[in-house]
């Protein structure tokens, strides 16, 4: 922390003139520059008695005059014309020795605390400690150090009051113009790989710094507030300059009362977990951090940004937020999205897979032993859709994967080279990534962490915000239930779990339509599921023979509908929830067509 107090020269005086006087009187371990203001209780005694403090009779009213002779020359030496001062304490002491020798140069009295203080006089910088000011030793293991009047006095009091300036006066205590301050690290130190102790996570709380931290940005037009090393070179400019610019102390103020309540959300997010550990709490805060401004929004008419979550369940959790640019443009609102569908999809499958998105839908997926064919047919599932869309696969791309992905020529015609806004996967080797910088300029090729299981979801609503568990089950997870008469056979089982893993990341409506481990249509986002279906059967085509279908929720009618349609097609094995009035309907229908029905009693809808 950075702030202005009391000059260690009136406390060096006071302290002499004071040492004389009680002469013989105190023997303390710990020694004090200046004169420690005992309550007049305590010197009415005859005698004082501790382990480390002795006290013999001092009249109260000569104490006092000790007390008001020093509070005197301290106050007349702080409040000198031109007089300077700042206290830093900080726990992240990168570029210390920047900051302070800059604010020593400008004129500035350093006052500062236990290994901060050390660390700047290493620095070759005079430092007053804040015992000096407070006139008592930092105790309970470092819990108390500059929780006092002598130090929050002189952040707080406003400069425009005169009753303000007074007070100080009178009880010998100067003001502070700078305060700069970072935080114990609780939140390194509670998601570390070797996790923590629960009272070493309580030590870890800071109390002292986010009370300096408020109460500098509360006085911000008297006292400049710094928290962001980042921000050291703007404060010695700013210090250097004439002009005293509001606008500069209100950015500090915000970062700084800013950084206390992501602080402060760490840790009740900690506390929570450890008494309750239930996901949905009774307040929720989600602290967000700014990764880059973006062009613009879903349209170009919207402004957009990207923040990165900063709780502390999504520490190492993976995910597309904290995926590694190797090459291409800058991402956008639409690249993310994007992006992040594609990822959370082709994550699921344990096989070696691929999948290509357009605006969030998948519309191809496959599963090879031979990573080079699932990408060939997921292209084909929908050529025309892949175009331009992005491709994700969950095996490392390689010098023969890049090149065919480099050199793919479109299904449509033969001829026309594939083109991707992006290519996703958990790693590259050198050489396949060189091979995919020289396909395009403008390719986005990410390196991503496998989302964690587990995490909450959220999603806003207008003046509201909607959260639940993430849809997490597997195939593995759930029983296909046989309710027809047919059984389906292990491959045709095998398809229906493949389809049913893809419908759970296509829009509802949705219905996918699979047959060995590879996705030859898929309907999604419309109104009724018949339109779904007729749209996937469409893009299925003749290879629909003996392919199972999967929808994200119960069929509502049968005859004349959805079931009898896809029965009517040629498919082999239906899989979906089931849970309609009308499940019997669904049954008889599939039985006269001789087409296997599985009830998942898992909905899937993705809206």
């Amino acid at each position: 922390m950075l702030m202005l107090g009391a000059s260690s020269a009136a406390a060096s005086t006071a302290a002499t003139s004071s040492s004389r006087i009680l002469s013989g009187t105190l023997h303390s371990p710990y020694s004090l520059t200046t004169p420690h203001k005992f309550s007049s209780h305590l010197l009415s005694t005859t005698s004082v008695r501790s382990s480390s403090l002795h006290f013999t009779g001092v009249p109260i009213k000569a104490m006092a005059e000790i007390e008001t002779i020093a509070a005197s020359k301290i106050a007349s030496s702080s409040s000198a014309p031109g007089s300077k001062q700042a206290l830093i304490s900080l726990s992240d002491k990168k570029d210390l020795a920047f900051v302070g020798n800059g604010l020593q140069e400008l004129g500035y009295t350093i006052v500062s605390t236990g290994g901060t203080a050390s660390a700047l006089e290493r620095a070759g910088v005079a430092v007053t400690k804040v015992e000096q000011l407070t006139q008592f030793p930092e105790m309970l293991d470092g819990r108390v150090k500059t929780l006092h009047p002598n130090i929050h006095g002189g952040i707080l009091a406003r400069r425009d009051l005169n009753h303000h300036i007074e007070a100080l006066n009178t009880h010998g205590i100067g003001t502070f113009d700078v305060v700069v301050v970072n935080l114990y690290p609780f939140y390194d130190k509670v998601t570390s790989a070797g996790g923590i102790e629960f009272e070493d996570g309580i030590e870890n709380i800071d109390i002292g710094g986010p009370a300096m931290i408020r109460a500098a940005a509360k006085n911000h037009k008297d006292v400049l507030v710094v928290v962001d090393t980042e921000d050291y070179p703007a404060l010695l400019e700013y210090l250097k300059g004439k002009q005293d610019d509001l606008k500069f102390r209100l950015k500090l103020a915000w970062k700084a009362f800013q950084h206390v309540a992501s602080y402060d959300s760490a840790v009740s997010e900690w506390l929570w977990k450890q008494s309750v550990g239930d996901k949905f709490p009774p307040s929720l805060t989600v602290p967000l951090s700014l990764k880059s401004s973006l062009r613009y929004g879903e349209n170009p008419h919207q402004k957009a940004a990207f923040y990165v979550d900063k709780k502390l369940s999504e520490v190492n959790a993976g995910g597309i937020a904290t995926a590694i640019q190797h090459h291409g443009k800058e991402m956008s609102y639409n690249n993310y999205l994007d992006a992040d569908a594609a990822w959370n999809c082709v994550c699921e499958f344990k096989n070696p897979t691929c999948v290509v998105v357009k605006h969030t839908n998948p519309c191809g997926v496959a599963s090879r032993d031979d990573i080079l064919e699932a990408y060939r047919l997921a292209v084909k599932a929908d050529p025309v859709s892949a175009f331009g869309g992005i491709v994700a696969f969950n095996v490392e791309i390689d010098e023969e994967l890049a090149k065919e992905i480099r050199e793919f020529r479109s299904p449509t015609d033969g001829e026309t080279r594939m083109f991707y806004e992006i290519v996703v996967a958990p790693s590259y080797t050198e050489k396949g990534l060189e091979i995919l910088r020289g396909k395009s300029k403008t390719l986005r090729i990410l390196e991503a962490k496998k989302n964690e299981a587990g995490k909450l979801s959220l999603r806003q609503v207008g003046g509201g915000w909607l959260a639940q568990d993430s849809d997490d089950l597997t195939p593995q997870d759930i029983k296909f239930n046989v309710v027809s008469g047919k059984a389906p056979q292990d491959d045709e089982l095998r398809d229906a779990e493949f389809a049913w893993l893809c419908v759970k990341h296509v829009k509802s409506n949705a219905i996918v339509i699979a047959k060995n481990n590879c996705m030859l249509g898929m309907g999604s986002g419309q109104p009724n599921r018949v339109e779904s279906l007729r749209i996937a059967l469409r893009k299925a085509g003749d290879d629909v023979k003996g392919a199972a279908l999967a929808s994200d929720a119960f069929f509502p009618f049968a005859w004349k509908d959805a079931v009898e349609e896809a029965c009517e097609s040629g498919i082999g094995v239906i899989a979906e929830p089931g849970g309609s009035i009308r499940d019997q309907d669904a049954i008889d229908c599939c039985n006269k067509y001789g087409v296997s029905l599985l009830f998942t009693n898992v909905r899937h809808f993705r809206h």
